[in-house]
């Protein structure tokens, strides 16, 4: 059988990672504060994996939220899932500028960032469509480096489309 040499792809994903915090405008270290303040009242009896989320508002507002899980775990709800409900309920007419993921576990110390699950992604990447700007994503553990991503399209370049239906 003969095989065929196909032409191969190249997709970069692009980010700027910062050492630590002090590195961050006052605004970034304010939103980061309060996804770490956010994964604090996370509901994780089963992993023990608390994940919070917080999200600038073009108002100016932050919105936060954070995981829940539940015995069965496709009910599960994530930080940024929470997060993104509680703007659309409370500013459904309102612009995310960024936001802010910060995780921790009870079984390590997480000293790296943790980047949102796939369908978090697609959730973040349908609400960058909809909404004016980029939405910029600032992660990180519970130490260690800071990743800033200026779109969530760097993390899910793609994404699933309304366009298709």
């Amino acid at each position: 059988m003969k095989q065929v040499e196909m032409a191969m792809q190249r997709h970069e994903i692009n980010y700027q990672e910062l050492k630590t915090d002090a590195e961050l405008s006052a605004d970034d270290q304010e939103l980061l504060g309060k996804a770490k303040q956010a994964l604090l009242k996370s509901y994780s009896p089963y992993s023990r994996f608390q994940v919070g989320a917080a999200a600038r508002l073009s108002n100016g507002m932050i919105i936060s939220g954070f995981n829940i899980e539940n015995a069965a775990y496709p009910v599960c709800l994530c930080a940024e899932q929470t997060t993104i409900a509680a703007v659309r309920t409370q500013f459904p007419d309102t612009g995310i500028q960024a936001m802010a993921i910060s995780v921790k576990s009870a079984h390590h110390l997480v000293d790296q960032p943790a980047t949102p699950c796939g369908q978090c992604r697609q959730l973040l990447s349908e609400q960058e469509r909809n909404n004016p700007t980029t939405i910029r994503l600032i992660l990180q553990g519970e130490t260690g480096p800071i990743w800033i991503f200026r779109s969530v399209n760097d993390l899910l370049p793609f994404s699933f489309t309304g366009e298709w239906l």
